[in-house]
């Protein structure tokens, strides 16, 4: 029985970009936007947040930012993209920013550091920190623990649960008048 030939994967065709496309890549490239390779020694949430800032400012997160953000990868990390891209029915290539986001971070940050970063947002206090110390390390936390508040009364509550007691009683009543977080 002879061997069948084998069949080489076919690229993902894509159409060119448009000139205004062209435009909008060399005016994101002027901001000088970080690049990503995969490497443990790089910062995944930083690049992200570096290039959600200048897409961002420029007005097209939503329009150019998954295309801009790939082209922003290297090594390992271009590698991984170029697997989801191959990997993926033409459909589903084209991703929000927040599902690219989330899939990426899930690729490039380990599951060892989510984990201590929700246990250190779960046993956030403020102790001897200030209230915009306290308010800051939160912030930064929190970020990293939206599945642990996942609304923003939530979000609020946990806040006030880790300031000290005096303070935690009066923005407590505070949250009793039923202040609506919208």
């Amino acid at each position: 029985m002879a061997a069948q030939p084998m069949v080489p994967v076919q690229p993902v065709v894509r159409e060119a970009a448009s000139e205004e496309e062209q435009l909008r890549l060399e005016r994101y490239k002027k901001y000088d936007p970080p690049t990503f390779s995969g490497l443990a020694s790089e910062s995944a949430q930083g690049f992200l947040e570096k290039c959600h800032r200048i897409l961002h400012t420029m007005g097209i997160v939503e329009m150019s930012g998954v295309a801009f953000t790939t082209f922003q990868l290297r090594g390992v990390a271009y590698q991984w993209w170029r697997a989801y891209e191959l990997g993926s029915p033409t459909e589903l290539v084209s991703l929000t920013w927040v599902q690219f986001s989330e899939m990426f971070l899930r690729e490039f940050i380990p599951h060892s550091l989510w984990d201590a970063w929700h246990v250190e947002f779960e046993q956030l206090c403020q102790g001897t920190m200030s209230v915009s110390e306290y308010a800051v390390r939160f912030n930064d936390l929190d970020r990293h623990a939206a599945i642990l508040v996942s609304t923003v009364r939530e979000r609020v509550r946990r806040f006030i649960e880790g300031h000290h007691p005096n303070i935690r009683t009066s923005m407590a009543r505070e949250l009793e008048i039923d202040i609506s977080y919208q």
